[in-house]
């Protein structure tokens, strides 16, 4: 399913200073911006972001040139846990080429594996869908970025809630609560606009809201998750020790 490294005591270099226009690209698809150009490919995201909220292109730009200061949180948060920490030194990646979807679809029906799989399967996503990062001007951030954006479904998947509008307005409260993304605030903020039927905006405002505030404030920090080796594991077990409360049905 999922071919770990050894164990050892991993070194981390502290995160660089911001890279200015005129540098090198630090990465393969790293993209360096002036200041004026990230005001602006900000403020334009944003805006398409709002209006458009399945614009995953600008989804994913705006949070790349507004989050600097919350990956800086974000990254320190998993430098100081163990099992962030060990993330940061290995560094995986999630894709069809890291994880064997189809052993997945083989564990037990309790395990988390299993109930991602089943998320993949019901809700036809893939994890080769997400972006690679660009504007992002430190390398240690970048990844911790890369790291969000890939474990999302697998976010999604440990909360229970599905890929609709009310799902991931949830999800992205439970995201800005835990690592304070100007992406995940916009979602959460403004999502609820799109909910169109009167069934879904009574759950988000009689259960579901008070759920994702609840969790976002309670739950063990979800970006230092090894989720690629807890797939054994039981999914109720997994929320239980995050401190995950019990997801509200739709």
């Amino acid at each position: 399913m999922y071919k770990s490294t050894d164990t050892f005591e991993p070194q981390i270099n502290k995160v660089g200073p911001t890279l200015s226009f005129d540098d090198n690209k630090l990465y393969d698809d790293h993209i360096p911006l002036s200041r004026i150009q990230r005001t602006l490919l900000s403020i334009g995201s944003s805006l398409m972001a709002i209006y458009d909220p399945y614009r995953h292109d600008m989804v994913a730009t705006f949070g790349e040139t507004s989050g600097h200061n919350a990956l800086r949180k974000m990254y320190s948060k998993m430098l100081n846990n163990p099992e962030g920490l060990q993330i940061l030194h290995d560094r995986p990646r999630i894709s069809s080429e890291t994880i064997d979807i189809d052993a997945l679809g083989k564990l037990p029906t309790n395990t988390f594996g299993y109930a991602y799989y089943r998320f993949l399967v019901d809700n036809r996503v893939s994890p080769d869908t997400r972006k690679e990062v660009r504007f992002v001007d430190d390398v240690e951030l970048a990844y911790v970025m890369q790291r969000y954006r890939e474990v999302h479904d697998l976010v999604h998947t440990l909360l229970g809630m599905p890929t609709n509008m009310l799902g991931e307005v949830l999800v992205k409260w439970v995201e800005g609560i835990q690592h304070d993304l100007p992406m995940c605030w916009l979602g959460g903020l403004f999502g609820p606009i799109r909910l169109k039927t009167r069934k879904a905006r009574d759950f988000y405002t009689k259960q579901g809201l008070q759920w994702a505030l609840q969790c976002g404030h309670q739950a063990n920090d979800l970006l230092s998750v090894y989720y690629e080796k807890r797939f054994n594991q039981d999914l109720n077990e997994l929320r239980n020790e995050l401190n995950i409360p019990t997801p509200p049905k739709f």
